[in-house]
This record gives C-alpha cells, sequence and structure tokens, in this order.
C-alpha cells in the first residue's frame, strides 16, 4: 500500500455521520450562500481566539490578500516577509500591486529572521508578514517592536499554525490582523477550499466584509473598489465549525505521531545525518508538517520510493528563484539559510490519524535507507 505525507480517509471513516449530517443541514436550510452557517463559524472561530471578529473566505490565499488590502496595501506598497514558504504568500502580495521584500530565515527552525527584518524596512514598507511555517510562531516580540517603531502593520500568515501558541498566546493573535487557510490538508481543514482573518480592529473586519463581497457595503450597493466575490461556502463552513470542537482532539494527535517520531528517530539525529524539527523556546508546535533535513535528501527520498513511499518536499523552490518573480532581482545566493534549506529538507507522513503501524512502516524504512546513503 502506497504511503504518502497525508490522508484524510481515515479521519473522513471515524467522522462521516458528522460530515455527511453537516452537509444535509446546509442542503435542507433554504440558504446556500452568506448564510448561518457561515456566520456561526466566523463567530466561533473568533471566539476561539479570544477576538472579536473573524470573516470567512474562499481560500487562504484571499484571505491573505484582501487581508493586506484591509490594511491599505497597495500598488507602491511593501511588504517584508520570507521565501521559504508556500508560494501563496507572496502571490497574495504581488496581487494587491505591492512589491514582496525578502528577509532570511533562520538555520534551526526555518522560521523569518526577524534579526534581518528592520534592514528591509523602507519608507514605502506598509505591513510585516511573518509566516508561521511549518507549525510554529515566528518570534514576535521583537518583530512588534520594529512594527511599532516604523508605523507598520502586522499580517501573520497562520495557514499552517491553526492552535499554534506563542508564550501561551494563540498565533492569530499576535499581530493586527491574520490569515488562515482551511485547505484540506492543514491543521483545521475543509473538506475543500475555505479561509478566514480575524482581527481585534472593527475597521478592518468591516473592511473585509465589503472586500469579499464585491466591495458592497448592502446588496447592490459598492463603496470600495476594488472589490472581490470571495465568500466561504455555506458547506465547508457547516463542516468547520464541527470540526473546530475537534481542533484541540487533533493537536493531540498531531503531536503524538510526532512524539513517536523523535522515540524512533532521535538517535540518529545531530552531525550531518538526519535533523528532526526544533520547537522554538516559548513556542507549541502543532506540526502542520513534520519536515526533517537531511544532506543528501534527494537519494533518501528517491530510495524510500523502492518501499512505496512517497514523501513531500515543503518547499523545494524558494520563491525568490522561481522564475514567475524574477522581475523581484533576487540573485542566487541572495538568501543563503532560504536556499540551502530547499536542497535538504523533506516532509514525514504527518496528520492525527496516521495509524502507528504505517507511521513504523517509514520509521523502518528510513532507518535502513539512511544507513547505507
Amino acid at each position: 500500500m502506497t504511503t504518502r505525507v497525508w490522508d484524510y480517509l481515515p479521519e473522513y471513516a471515524e467522522e462521516k455521520d458528522d460530515i455527511l449530517d453537516a452537509v444535509q443541514k446546509v442542503f435542507g436550510s433554504g440558504q446556500l450562500v452568506l448564510g448561518e452557517s457561515v456566520k456561526g463559524f466566523e463567530n466561533e472561530f473568533a471566539a476561539y481566539h479570544g477576538l472579536p471578529y473573524a470573516t470567512g473566505v474562499d481560500n487562504g490565499t484571499n484571505a491573505l490578500k484582501l487581508a493586506l488590502e484591509a490594511l491599505g496595501v497597495g500598488a507602491g506598497d511593501e511588504v517584508v516577509t520570507v521565501s521559504n514558504t508556500a508560494a501563496p504568500t507572496v502571490v497574495a502580495i504581488a496581487g494587491t500591486g505591492a512589491t514582496p521584500v525578502f528577509v532570511d530565515v533562520r538555520e534551526d527552525d526555518f522560521l523569518m529572521d526577524v534579526d534581518q527584518v528592520e534592514a528591509a524596512v523602507t519608507p514605502r514598507t506598509k505591513v510585516l508578514l511573518p509566516v508561521h511555517l511549518y507549525g510554529q510562531s515566528v518570534d514576535m516580540a521583537p518583530l512588534r517592536r520594529i512594527a511599532e517603531r516604523h508605523g507598520l502593520k502586522i499580517l501573520e500568515d497562520c495557514a499552517q499554525s491553526h492552535g499554534a501558541r506563542h508564550h501561551g498566546e494563540l498565533t492569530g493573535t499576535l499581530g493586527d490582523a491574520a490569515a488562515f487557510s482551511f485547505y484540506p490538508t492543514k491543521v483545521l481543514g475543509a473538506y475543500g477550499d475555505g479561509g478566514a482573518v480575524i482581527t481585534a480592529d472593527e475597521e478592518t473586519d468591516r473592511a473585509m466584509k465589503q472586500l469579499r463581497y464585491y466591495g458592497m457595503d448592502k446588496t447592490y450597493y459598492v463603496v470600495r473598489s476594488p472589490g472581490h466575490n470571495s465568500r466561504l461556502d455555506e458547506v465547508q463552513a457547516e463542516i468547520l465549525r464541527r470540526k473546530l470542537t475537534r481542533l484541540d482532539a487533533y493537536l493531540a494527535g498531531r503531536n503524538a505521531v510526532a512524539r513517536r517520531y523523535e522515540e524512533r528517530l532521535g538517535d540518529l539525529a545531530g552531525g550531518d545525518g538526519l535533523l528532526l524539527p526544533r520547537t522554538h523556546p516559548g513556542n507549541t508546535h502543532v506540526y502542520y508538517v513534520y519536515v526533517v533535513r537531511h544532506p543528501r535528501r534527494d537519494a533518501v527520498i528517491e530510495a524510500l520510493k523502492a518501499y512505496d513511499i512517497h514523501l513531500n518536499i515543503s518547499y523545494p523552490w524558494p520563491v525568490h528563484t522561481m522564475s514567475g518573480f524574477a522581475d523581484l532581482g533576487y540573485a542566487e545566493g541572495s538568501l543563503p539559510v532560504t536556499e540551502r534549506l530547499a536542497g535538504e529538507i523533506f516532509s514525514l507522513p504527518m496528520y492525527p490519524s496516521l495509524d502507528e503501524g504505517v507511521q513504523d512502516k517509514v520509521v523502518d524504512a528510513l532507518r535502513e535507507v539512511l544507513a547505507r546513503v
């Protein structure tokens, strides 16, 4: 049986009755767009984070893009972020007409190197966009100090950090607004696409709700342009409402899988061999993906295919090296840590319903492969 980094079918088998009941509830409600399920999910998702406002949108990329626009970002502005991220982070910035400006990441946990941020700030900078990558938080206190010194907004990219905490505070509550993705693979995943933006600021929330609905404040009357058609679907919202009640259980399951990896692979870690994920002090890690590192990564992944184990790389191409962003002018070697990591990182299977037998298969095969590569 083929083993991959993610599989929703075991979870669906456990939750099938509730998922199908959610679908039936919406189909029988008489309202299929921006109804009670979206409103309910927005209220419950905001409450989970201890914030007053949430706006559901159609996907995580648009959550970022609309949040940037709600914070006043547009053509001619700059947004400081990282290149070691999923491309949608940068696609969203470019979609506003702003210019992404990259800083490198830290060697040990692959997160934004906040020490480099202030040097990247210019008079055109409008927003700092930290990516809470792989399931844990960027170091936010010094980032907030930089934002305060320069009068900047902070938009958190929480696509990979649902439920993660930084010194006890949930990611998504540490800046001016936060964007989430509910793509099926996420810690809190829908059965299709979805996204949301949370904030404590009423004006930002009002702008979000206008932007997602053509720029309208009420039906047929546009008050903000350009607007978008970017609404969270009622079916996905109702499914997410059900799954939100199980989010803490999902987090516990992911941490249990991570502990088993540490127990079975910890003796191989260190030196020039396999490096396991490192949780930065003050963080709780939710392990959206379990990213490890090895200097002969490509050989390891290729060898594992003989065991019918097919792994993923998050991410093999730093955004600044992609031809679609060549106009930004980043030369090879400009972000050395990011570029080095791209040749060494890969992901082991990680999801809360991962069977221990499947995990043992992966670990045993990996140990055999590492003994000979």
